[in-house]
């Protein structure tokens, strides 16, 4: 059984207009839960699952923003370090696909990734459940994507379910490619302090030997 080197943390950030199913997603997929209440997510707010990626042990730590513009500027610290943006419209609603690029482009600039062009998006269509009034096609989607880089395209619903833990699946092994190319930075800050209190600790030793 191969030896678990570290544990995984992987920041994951939803980003959208409000009202899209952002906290209904990450509720979904969390707690296979689903209110019909809607309320607005103030500031930011996360929650944690633990998920198996090719038989790696990971922790998910989802992001779920406010889409409110007054929120935005909330943006850097939320933004930093994240190794998958996931991007989420309402398939019953054009103008939030057509917000799509902003919240891209805003992405970019605050969490101003090593390698902009290949950071790794997902895009969400969400409430695939109401297909009546459907809005936006998914070939329209699909094509969006196809010219972002060919960032995945998922149609989910929230609250049937449908789809969401194939989303989540995929978006867990895009920041796990993420987390590999840029390894994490805090490790080391704990080896210095060890081994300053090793020199610290072994230096009288040292001149008792002189003695």
């Amino acid at each position: 059984m191969a030896a678990n080197r570290k544990k995984v943390l992987l920041k994951v950030i939803i980003l959208g207009d409000s009202g899209v199913g952002k906290t209904s997603l990450m509720n979904q997929y969390v707690n296979k839960k689903f209110t019909n209440q809607y309320k607005a997510t103030i500031g930011a707010d996360f929650l944690t699952k633990e998920v198996m990626v090719d038989d790696k042990l990971v922790t998910m730590q989802i992001w779920d923003t406010a889409g409110q513009e007054r929120f935005q500027s909330l943006g850097v610290a939320f933004y930093r370090g994240a190794d998958c943006c996931v991007l989420v419209f309402d398939l019953t609603n054009a103008k939030t696909f057509e917000s799509m690029d902003t919240w891209r482009d805003e992405f970019l600039v605050q969490a101003s990734p090593r390698d902009p062009d290949n950071f790794p998006f997902v895009v969400i269509g969400n409430k695939a459940d109401l297909d009546t009034k459907r809005k936006v096609s998914a070939q329209r989607a699909e094509k969006w994507c196809k010219e972002k880089n060919n960032i995945p395209y998922h149609e989910t619903s929230a609250a049937t379910s449908q789809n969401v833990e194939a989303a989540f699946e995929e978006i867990a092994r895009k920041a796990l490619k993420t987390d590999h190319a840029e390894e994490q930075i805090y490790l080391p800050e704990t080896l210095t302090l060890n081994n300053s209190n090793n020199v610290a600790g072994n230096r009288p030793a040292g001149s008792d030997c002189a003695c």
